[in-house]
């Protein structure tokens, strides 16, 4: 019989945020690495490795928008990944700039 048991030991530690403790706005502005790249409704979307996705207009990237599908799906992850570069239209894209922070 396989009794089911708690992986939590003493001394570890997440690295998820604390809710209950955490403020509430950081933790939704708080960016975390790009690990895909999508395209829909005249928007870019980032998606992050905490499970967000960040969009923004394609009308704010006009190198984008003009690119083709295949230009559009040969991306980069830049700046340990919280960033993505296209080099087929020299464009970039930063998590911190989606989400409003400087970058």
């Amino acid at each position: 019989m396989h009794t089911a048991t708690s992986s939590y030991e003493p001394g570890m530690h997440s690295s998820a945020p604390d809710l209950s403790t955490a403020n509430p706005r950081r933790v939704l502005l708080e960016p975390t690495p790009v690990v895909g790249v999508r395209f829909a409704n005249g928007r870019a979307y980032l998606e992050m490795e905490d499970g967000r996705e960040i969009g923004a207009p394609l009308s704010q990237f006009p190198r984008l928008a003009g690119a083709s599908d295949e230009q559009r799906a040969h991306w980069q992850r830049i700046g340990r990944g919280f960033g993505v570069h296209w080099p087929d239209v020299d464009e970039d894209l930063h998590v911190a700039h989606l989400l409003g922070m400087s970058d």
